[in-house]
């Protein structure tokens, strides 16, 4: 029988330390526990070479004092400051674990009846859950999945600077030329923006010759824009309400924007094309690509935010990674709705999600399960994560079992079962 559910964290027994890590820009606070209960004070220790050798030699002395074998190193689930001390204890021979910090906030007040929240507490704190066996598994990406996970965050960046820019953008054009986006409805199409780097203001698109300007957009947006609607754009600009006062600095400013735009289009491309020469590096990629709707890019980035699918020996330890877990508070006669946790990599969830939407389009192969799913009453969004916690299982199984995905398989098979 296979095993669903995650196991407690194993390895913490008579001859295990317990060291702990509270995570700090400059400086972080480490802890030592014996399995008899002794430990060492919490102590600052430097985030530099010089500071983890202290830690280290820290560990070592003690795993000798008290005739210990075995070491579990515990952190917060923190952001990158945690990561240069995370590479130089790799390869130390410890198990490294994380902590969810809300259950490291939940248990503070068990220690001396108070919510005080101190560098020199929180390590212990971090023992304690790590001695209840609520650590969860950390896996650090390694090779060609390091260099995914760096990509698919530098991907992401850039998506959310452009949507910024475009943002901007449109703020400039509708001070400055209303009318623009009333015609042209969207900032983002290719001859938008190439109107708005030639004339900026209704002034230069009056100072334009129509014709050399309708022939270059007629090509550009390859036949989208007619005459007419170029024709109803410069009628506009005729009786535009735009400002007339700082029109040359907001039209340079517009100018550097649709650069800035290109630039990030260019990096982002770039990106992708790494990304897809990476994917092919990792054998079971094959797997996750054998699923219709995934593209080499949502692929890329689900191992680069997983780390190592292969390493995952649940589903429910991967279902948490992506905070897709299900929880409801309920209480007597009062029955909660079951929900995501949403604690977990925020960055993994948005790939699920997205990747939901493919599955769910008319020919999307998960179609008919939505449809299934809202017939039955349920919200779209609901329906639409509870495909994204499908698409992970099945993710999660093609790996386990190095397969790839059949489509019709289950019918299939009910159908050979049905025969016999």
């Amino acid at each position: 029988m296979r095993k669903i559910k995650a196991d407690r964290t194993g390895g913490v027994n008579r001859k295990t330390l317990i060291a702990t890590v509270d995570i700090g820009k400059v400086t972080h606070t480490g802890y030592y526990r014996c399995p008899n209960g002794t430990d060492v004070r919490p102590f600052e220790f430097s985030n530099n070479a010089r500071g983890f050798k202290k830690f280290w030699e820290g560990i070592v002395q003690t795993l000798s004092a008290s005739d210990l074998k075995d070491v579990v190193i515990g952190f917060e689930s923190t952001g990158p400051y945690a990561e240069p001390l995370i590479h130089y204890l790799r390869r130390k021979p410890v198990r490294l674990v994380q902590v969810n910090p809300m259950h490291t906030k939940k248990l503070k007040e068990l220690q001396g009846n108070s919510p005080n929240k101190t560098d020199q507490k929180d390590p212990k704190v971090i023992a304690d859950i790590i001695e209840l066996g609520h650590a969860l598994t950390l896996v650090i990406p390694e090779g060609p999945a390091a260099e995914l996970r760096r990509l698919t965050q530098a991907r992401e960046r850039s998506v959310q600077g452009r949507a910024a820019l475009f943002n901007t953008l449109q703020h400039l054009v509708f001070v400055l030329f209303p009318e623009f986006l009333q015609v042209m409805k969207d900032v983002k199409t290719r001859s938008a923006r190439y109107l708005l780097s030639r004339c900026p203001t209704p002034e230069d698109l009056l100072k334009c010759d129509f014709e050399s300007l309708a022939c270059s957009v007629w090509n550009i947006s390859r036949g989208k824009v007619s005459r007419q609607r170029l024709q109803a754009l410069y009628a506009a600009a005729r009786e535009s309400v735009g400002i007339q006062q700082g029109q040359e600095a907001m039209a340079f400013e517009i100018k550097n924007i649709l650069r800035m735009i290109e630039a990030s289009e260019c990096f982002t491309s770039d990106v992708e094309e790494k990304m897809s020469s990476l994917l092919k590096q990792i054998p079971y990629s094959r797997s996750i690509l054998s699923i219709k709707g995934i593209g080499e890019v949502t692929a890329a980035g689900l191992i680069g935010e997983v780390g190592d699918f292969r390493q995952f020996k649940t589903l429910s330890e991967i279902t948490k990674l992506a905070g897709l877990d299900l929880f409801e508070i309920s209480s007597g006669r009062h029955q909660g709705q079951r929900r995501i946790s949403k604690r977990g990599r925020s960055l993994l969830r948005k790939l699920l999600f997205y990747a939901a939407l493919n599955m769910v389009s008319r020919a999307g192969m998960m179609r008919q399960t939505y449809e299934s799913y809202l017939q039955r009453g349920m919200l779209k969004m609901k329906a639409l994560t509870a495909i994204a916690r499908k698409l992970l299982r099945i993710i999660f199984a093609l790996v386990r079992d190095q397969s790839e995905y059949k489509e019709g398989y289950t019918q299939t098979k009910n159908a050979l079962n049905e025969a016999a």
